[in-house]
């Protein structure tokens, strides 16, 4: 399937390249010409995943679309990509926000514009290739690609404390690379391939020791992009210092490339060791749970209260994807799109206070539903999201997290469920202070309402928001081969003692007992 005559993965990996290379070649001061060749590449990126959406079986067992090519013949390193359903979703997402992110930048970004705009498209080009790599050295290199224009976007265009967070940012970030880094050098000792998928079907595991050393490496890499707690100390800085599409794309993609990597690397190559420490990481899941939300009560600012909400969703995902049923496994994966889609808006609703009053204070504003009902209506909708209203995307991904948690251990779901109870809290307290009651901050009585170009950019994330909420079908089809695969590895024995115990449903994927031997 290409596009072009070019493999349909590496266009759409390499496509916002173009779009950088035509924004070099625009002469100095035409500004407005930037703004129109990065919103036009982001959008024709976003199309072009639609098109890879068209292509995609849900049928079909394994990675589609595979491009493979030598590239260092030496190591046995290749140009290796594919995607199955997991990545699918998570790539129409990161194209998606890239595009939403570049919009509501038009007049918020008004320095350095090119090179913003440059460090966005080069953000987007490596965040998709991390989601389409099957080598681990190319997935390492999109992996790092990632971190400098994220550390030059917090860095030049945050606020005042920007480059601490910058700093903070990039050095926790490699630290855990680096961890990952021997791990897959381990990895390629054992089986003297950095393809993925040959070291999946093997399947003759290290041995027990190593595997617990090199999952913990792997661990540190992907729990400290998630970030879990006590990881997750990078992320409230970097969020409050980002410009708004920066916390947009750190919220709504850059968090889930560590349960990516939990999905694709450590269930599939380390299940023993997955097995031996799912109880400690399972009680980090949980503190992120309620660590996250009981912070987020107490806060002053409305960006650092949604980064802090952040930790405690994201801790629902690993505990969705350390529950080891398909049911958990499949609301985990739902539920980071959900993310995505929830806080990258409030992100965005936090975005549009700031630029016209520059303050993301909760007590600098009050009574602005009568000021702004388009806006106050567009907060809601997103706000009942994020807390899992039925209805809403939000209820899907943690209904599922906590059916399938319940059925392995109910204590588990009991505590995780608590976090549902205090994310209603922080959320709703949140939109009683900015949106209802008198006006008292005179600066508040002329605030006008959203524009044409912000309801644009607003509108495909509220329709998400219902169709996934309403009809969530067909995403949960298109994740149903890849999570089986993981579970039959992970969980061996899973559907074969389902089958023993009801013959009648032994259908994979639509269990709703108890999870398998542990």
């Amino acid at each position: 399937m290409d596009i072009l005559g070019i493999p349909v993965l590496s266009f759409i990996t390499f496509f916002p390249l173009i779009g950088v290379g035509a924004i070099i070649l625009v002469p100095k001061g035409r500004d407005s010409a930037v703004r129109l060749i990065a919103n036009a590449a982001a959008l024709l990126e976003f199309f072009a995943t639609l098109y890879l959406l068209a292509g995609f079986s849900v049928a079909a067992e394994g990675m589609q679309f595979i491009e493979r090519a030598e590239w260092i013949p030496r190591v046995n390193a290749q140009y290796l990509l594919g995607i199955d359903g997991i990545s699918l979703l998570l790539i129409l997402l990161t194209s998606l926000l890239t595009f939403l992110a570049t919009l509501s930048s038009w007049d918020a970004i008004r320095e350095r514009l090119k090179e913003y705009y440059i460090f966005l498209l080069i953000l987007e080009t490596g965040m998709i290739g991390v989601f389409v790599s099957l080598d681990l050295v190319v997935f390492y290199v999109f992996w790092e690609v990632m971190l400098v224009p994220m550390y030059f976007l917090i860095g030049v265009w945050g606020g005042e404390r920007r480059l601490y967070a910058a700093i903070k940012f990039f050095l926790y970030t490699l630290f855990g690379s680096v961890a990952m880094l021997v791990g897959i050098l381990v990895l390629y000792s054992h089986y003297h391939t950095f393809d993925l998928m040959a070291m999946t079907e093997q399947g003759s595991y290290l041995a027990p020791a190593m595997q617990a050393w090199v999952f913990f490496a792997f661990f540190l890499g992907f729990a400290i992009k998630v970030p879990m707690f006590p990881f997750h100390t990078w992320l409230p800085d970097a969020h409050v210092e980002a410009p708004t599409a920066g916390s947009v794309i750190l919220a709504g993609v850059l968090l889930k490339m560590g349960t990516y990597g939990f999905l694709r690397f450590s269930l599939p190559l380390f299940p023993g060791a997955s097995r031996q420490f799912v109880v400690p990481i399972v009680v980090l899941a949980l503190i992120s749970i309620v660590y996250g939300a009981l912070v987020s009560l107490m806060q002053k600012d409305m960006k650092k209260l949604i980064a802090y909400s952040s930790v405690s969703h994201m801790g629902f995902v690993v505990l969705g994807i350390f529950a080891f049923t398909p049911l958990a496994l499949k609301g985990a994966v739902i539920q980071m799109i959900n993310h995505g889609i929830s806080t990258g808006a409030l992100f965005l609703i936090v975005g549009v206070l700031y630029e016209r009053r520059h303050t993301r204070l909760i007590a600098e504003f009050g009574g602005l539903s009568s000021r702004m009902p388009v806006y106050a209506a567009v907060f809601l909708i997103i706000t009942m999201s994020s807390i899992g209203l039925p209805g809403l995307n939000g209820f899907i991904g943690e209904f599922m997290i906590l059916m399938g948690t319940f059925t392995v251990n109910w204590v588990w779901a009991a505590i995780a469920a608590t976090g549902i109870v205090l994310g209603a809290g922080y959320m709703l307290w949140l939109y009683q202070r900015v949106m209802f009651g008198k006006i008292e901050n005179a600066s508040n009585e002329a605030i006008s309402d959203l524009n044409g170009r912000e309801l644009a950019t607003f509108l495909p994330l509220v329709l998400l928001a219902f169709v996934i909420g309403i009809y969530p079908a067909p995403f949960l089809r298109i994740i149903d081969k890849p999570v089986e695969k993981i579970v039959r590895i992970v969980n061996p024995g899973f559907y074969e003692a389902k089958t023993a115990r009801d013959p009648g449903t032994s259908t994979p994927g639509s269990e709703s007992a108890r999870g398998g031997a542990r």
